[in-house]
């Protein structure tokens, strides 16, 4: 567990140092007349993650964290079945997305995680899977007009935009 803390709050401080550099290539500060620039928040919520990774290193070197204090292994069997069942999942509703769109792709993980992992009753899984896709539509593609990806279903949106748009 010790090992897996420091670990983990060194990949964590890379990737924030990673995005606030990125960040940088728009405005970080405040336009006047305008408002926050484009990279300000990317970048002042990647500064505020690596405060707390400085944070965690400082605790880890000190043990006074329990994680910190813990040689209990950071995965035991069933937690390692788990991150591979949940993680197969997630890696086949990206692989979905290029397919049936990210609408649907989401719906068939809730089914996969919600029934088959979680255990739960098919009314209560669809319940949950069905109105799924048509929120996320209306919310993201309609309210906000941010296009989700769509995939091979694309000629099935085009009635929708139409109707919508």
């Amino acid at each position: 567990m010790r090992r897996a803390e420091i670990i983990t709050a060194a990949l964590m401080a890379g990737l924030s140092l990673y995005l606030m550099f990125k960040s940088m290539e728009l405005p970080i500060g405040w336009i006047p007349g305008e408002g926050p620039g484009g990279g300000f928040w990317p970048f002042w919520l990647a500064a505020c993650m690596f405060g707390s990774t400085v944070w965690i290193a400082i605790n880890w070197f000190r043990r006074s964290s329990p994680p910190s204090q813990s040689e209990e292994p950071y995965l035991d069997s069933y937690a390692m079945k788990m991150f591979i069942l949940v993680g197969g999942g997630v890696t086949g509703m990206i692989a979905l997305v290029e397919i049936i769109g990210m609408h649907l792709a989401a719906a068939v993980f809730l089914i996969y995680y919600i029934r088959f992992l979680g255990g739960h009753s098919w009314k209560v899984t669809l319940g949950i899977a069905l109105p799924t896709p048509v929120i996320t539509f209306l919310f993201f593609d309609i309210a906000l007009r941010k296009f989700l990806p769509t995939g091979l279903m694309d000629p099935l949106y085009i009635p929708l935009y139409d109707i919508f748009l």
